[in-house]
């Protein structure tokens, strides 16, 4: 039975939230005007003071799949009373193999060892960690460098961070937005393919004898929705194929459909050495991750420890919840759901559509760019003096009336659910223009 919520319960709750540290939010401006949801279904969150809330996020762009879908809300519930925890170190527990098998079912052809996390950053430092541990394998330890790019998002483990541009001490390629020669493309920009070749001269500077691995966003999300100039991605490869350098795709966003395929390393047609995924994995579920690697790079880590040091652990890393029993559980259910309703080709099937709505937002105030690729957008605005002012009072207005947007500084990110249906696309579209037409 659901508690009557009366204003004064209401504000009784809204006293109580002093506790809470909350993570990557103004949390002053938050308590002091909080936003709660309460529960959610399919395209609907349902807030506290009990409106419906449009999610044109998919959360945080995880519940690819809808909210509280039924099948993986059983497959949780029936873990938890089978087999609520075992131990990963050393045992296993048969949820874990089958889930792994089933991922590599989507991965590209030569992907197909699987290490599980609990979140995209721990899969982006379990990626980090096993680069090394390859390089070391193969006779060249000395290939400890790292190489990001600016404006890029990996999660906010220390590896993550500093390959992501915010700690030094790891070279980063320049970031490939473009506002001057691509403001508002239809899909990949045009120019940009050129921005690869500054790897050379990292790789000129360095050396490509002390660098283990090139990380990047196939397709930047958190950081403004960055999309990919044509042939840059494919030169990343080639350059990296060139020196000997692992090349490691974060698809924490881009994966599960997202852009209209399994993951972006099939929507782009470059094949990295490792994948970093999260998020839709399991549709936001139970928190859970994972890096995807090259079988040789599992091979070669492996046969060194048994060459070496005459077998035991060979990598000594991993998580005490890694390969949980739910998050398995709600992975496999969330794959099968994926599949039985075909849902990464709806996304294709409403990419034009979504795209036609997007790129009608040009001319409103303030707008300087649009992008959109596969089922999502990125919306930039004309900052005011203090950088951010504005994105976040629309993101405000739209909660209002009763739409969930993602704001970066003052870009829109929007990316719904797979299921969101075109009459969803047009109430995203409409109160946005509305809001973006009222707000200076």
């Amino acid at each position: 039975m659901t508690e009557t919520l009366t204003p004064e319960t209401i504000a009784a709750e809204h006293a109580a939230l002093d506790a809470l540290w909350m993570p990557f939010t103004a949390n002053r401006a938050f308590k002091a005007a909080p936003r709660l949801l309460e529960r959610a279904k399919d395209m609907h969150y349902v807030s506290d003071d009990g409106r419906r809330v449009l999610d044109g996020t998919a959360g945080l762009w995880c519940v690819n799949a809808g909210h509280c879908r039924e099948s993986i809300v059983r497959a949780i519930a029936e873990a938890a009373a089978t087999l609520d925890y075992a131990p990963g170190f050393q045992m296993g527990h048969p949820l874990q193999f089958r889930l792994a098998e089933r991922l590599t079912a989507i991965t590209p052809a030569g992907l197909d060892r699987v290490f599980f996390t609990n979140s995209g950053s721990e899969a982006v430092d379990t990626a980090l960690k096993i680069a090394l541990a390859y390089h070391r394998a193969r006779g060249e330890p000395q290939r400890v460098r790292f190489v990001g790019r600016l404006r890029g998002y990996h999660g906010v483990g220390f590896g993550g961070i500093s390959v992501g541009g915010i700690l030094p001490a790891v070279d980063h390629l320049p970031h490939t937005h473009d506002l001057a020669r691509n403001a508002f493309s239809r899909g990949q920009p045009a120019h940009g393919a050129e921005l690869a070749d500054d790897l050379e001269r990292i790789v000129s500077e360095r050396g490509a004898e002390t660098i283990a691995a090139v990380i990047v966003e196939p397709m930047a999300g958190s950081t403004g929705v960055l999309i990919p100039p044509a042939g840059y991605l494919e030169r990343l490869r080639a350059i990296c194929d060139k020196h000997g350098l692992l090349l490691i795709f974060d698809e924490v966003i881009t994966g599960f459909g997202r852009l209209a395929a399994p993951f972006a390393a099939q929507r782009f047609g470059v094949t990295p050495d490792m994948i970093t995924m999260a998020k839709g994995i399991t549709n936001g579920a139970v928190p859970m991750g994972a890096a995807v690697v090259r079988r040789e790079i599992h091979d070669a880590v492996i046969e060194d420890a048994h060459r070496t040091a005459g077998g035991g652990i060979e990598l000594f890393h991993g998580y005490t919840y890694s390969g949980h029993p739910l998050a398995c559980a709600a992975g496999l259910a969330t794959l099968e759901l994926y599949e039985r309703e075909d849902l990464f080709a709806r996304a294709a099937s409403l990419e034009d559509t979504w795209a036609d709505a997007v790129h009608g937002l040009r001319g409103l105030p303030n707008v300087i760019d649009l992008r959109a690729l596969g089922l999502v957008a990125g919306i930039e605005l004309a900052s005011r003096e203090k950088v951010g002012a504005r994105g976040y009072e629309v993101f405000v207005e739209c909660f209002r009336r009763g739409l969930l947007i993602r704001v970066t500084g003052d870009i829109i990110a929007l990316s719904p659910p797979l299921i969101v249906e075109r009459s969803h696309i047009d109430e995203i579209f409409s109160t946005l223009s509305d809001v973006l037409r009222s707000v200076a």
